[in-house]
């Protein structure tokens, strides 16, 4: 299944089969090769998966008004480079060139900002709501194509938010099934 419809990136951008939805949140990233490959999660409002706000959120749209629960994004600018939905759909947001706004206060080994080094994917969840196989599915063909982008990239160098932001952030969490991705990352690189 992963070798079907391989994912390849030009400058950055996924070139077929994703939907681009551009965010203003990002800007340029300090010199260094693209190191990091960090898994969250995310859905708007909490729990609710299907609508429209995560993308209006990354865009800075987000009405406000639409959930009350919302309120509390007020100023939030953040994106992602990529999320991925229940049903597999992959959506750009920004170049994997740029530096995304998703990791926040973070460190990994020692190095400080993640953002500045990391490619960040959101998966449409929570941490107790287990993703579905298609997005596993998408997940793997994105690792992948990132993998061979981004020489940097290796089974080493793939966390969640949690790994690099621990105890300020939990995804995607325990509904996450780490040896699920691996082992069919560690097939598909065989």
């Amino acid at each position: 299944m992963v070798g079907q419809n391989p994912i390849k990136l030009n400058a950055g951008w996924v070139q077929s089969g994703v939907r681009e939805c551009l965010s203003p949140h990002f800007n340029a990233r300090p010199k260094g090769e693209v190191s990091l490959l960090v898994i969250h999660n995310i859905s708007l409002p909490a729990g609710c998966f299907g609508t429209p706000y995560v993308d209006q959120l990354f865009q800075g749209c987000l009405d406000l008004e639409a959930d009350i629960s919302f309120g509390e994004l007020k100023g939030l600018e953040v994106s992602a480079h990529f999320m991925i939905r229940r049903d597999g759909e992959i959506v750009q947001y920004v170049s994997c060139d740029e530096r995304a706004w998703h990791a926040g206060v973070s460190e990994f080994q020692g190095r400080q900002g993640c953002n500045d080094f990391a490619i960040g994917i959101e998966l449409e969840g929570t941490d107790l709501i287990a993703y579905s196989e298609l997005q596993y599915q998408a997940l793997l063909r994105l690792t992948l194509a990132l993998f061979n982008a981004y020489p940097m990239l290796n089974m080493d160098r793939l966390v969640g938010h949690s790994d690099i932001a621990p105890g300020r952030k939990t995804d995607p969490g325990d509904s996450f099934d780490w040896l699920k991705y691996r082992d069919g990352l560690t097939q598909a690189l065989a």
